[in-house]
Parts: C-alpha cells; sequence; structure tokens
C-alpha cells in the first residue's frame, strides 16, 4: 500500500465527513473548513494521509497547546489525529506521525499530544508509547482542567492524559 502524505486540500472538507460518516462517526463540514482556513493562514498544519487517490486520515499540528499543562510551554502540539477505519493497521498512522515528527524537529526539540483515556483510544495509547511519549506527570484532564483526586467525571473524549517526546 503506497502511503502519500500530503497537505490538506479543498477538496478534503468534503471527502472526510463523507467517509466518516460511513463508519458511523459525526466529523462536521465546518470542523474540516476551519483546519483548511488554519492551513491556508499559517495557524495549523494539516497532514493528510492519502491511499489510491482516496483520503485515509489526517493530523493537525498546532503551533503551541491553547489548553492544559503545555500551554505556555511554546510547544508544538498534535490535534485530531485519526485514521479511517478501513485504512487502519496498514502503516497510515506511523506515516502521519513519522512526517508530523520530521516536520517539528526542523524547529522545536519537543512535542506534544493529548489521548482520552476510555478503550476507543487503546490503538493510539499504545502507538504513542511505542514512539516514545510520557505522561506529563499533571495527571488526568477534563473537560480541559486538570482533574481533581476523587473528583467524578465521565469516561467520554474529554477525559485526556497530557504526553509529551523528546525529538533526536
Amino acid at each position: 500500500m503506497k502511503i502519500e502524505i500530503r497537505k490538506m486540500l479543498k477538496s478534503d472538507i468534503i471527502e472526510f465527513p463523507k467517509e466518516f460518516e460511513k463508519q458511523g462517526w459525526n466529523k462536521p463540514v465546518e470542523q474540516f473548513q476551519i483546519y483548511y482556513n488554519d492551513q491556508e493562514n499559517g495557524r495549523r498544519k494539516v497532514f493528510v494521509a492519502e491511499v489510491a487517490g482516496n483520503v485515509a486520515g489526517y493530523a493537525t499540528l498546532l503551533p503551541h497547546d491553547i489548553s492544559g499543562p503545555f500551554k505556555e510551554k511554546n510547544i508544538p502540539v498534535i490535534v485530531d489525529f485519526n485514521v479511517l477505519e478501513k485504512y487502519r493497521r496498514n502503516g497510515i498512522g506511523t506515516a502521519i506521525m513519522d512526517a508530523i515528527e520530521n516536520h517539528v524537529k526542523e524547529y522545536s526539540s519537543t512535542i506534544c499530544l493529548e489521548v482520552g483515556l476510555h478503550y476507543g483510544y487503546g490503538a493510539a495509547q499504545r502507538m504513542y508509547v511505542k514512539r516514545g511519549y510520557i505522561p506529563d506527570g499533571s495527571g488526568v484532564w477534563f473537560n480541559g482542567k486538570q482533574w481533581e483526586q476523587y473528583e467524578p467525571c465521565v469516561n467520554d473524549d474529554e477525559l485526556i492524559l497530557y504526553l509529551s517526546k523528546k525529538l533526536d
């Protein structure tokens, strides 16, 4: 399988929501419009994986985190990383991560990200650990806030852990 990593095209604004809808996920056109506009204005980089002319996955990269423990540290952050289910376990996620990390190495020695804690993030959790990402030590975050010990929360997409990696 030949994987091409490229920047986001205008046509991806429509293609990604259609593909995610086929697997039962709600990823609205507006989200991809924002990503595309941010990319065109230099506020975000979007790394798109394409296989045989079809979108297969993407991740976005912000120059620094806008919340969480890395907020004031000027560390690039990977945001919203997804590989379509029909393309998983074919090296697409690895190709996207390699492209992002190689890009970031040009100007930063560290990169960060957040990952959800429920089982739906299991594959991503394993991949990040294998790639050398480690928890930052600030514990669990929920709804954008560092969550206090013994506070109740919901194990949804808002319950996250922050990770970082030193780049060689």
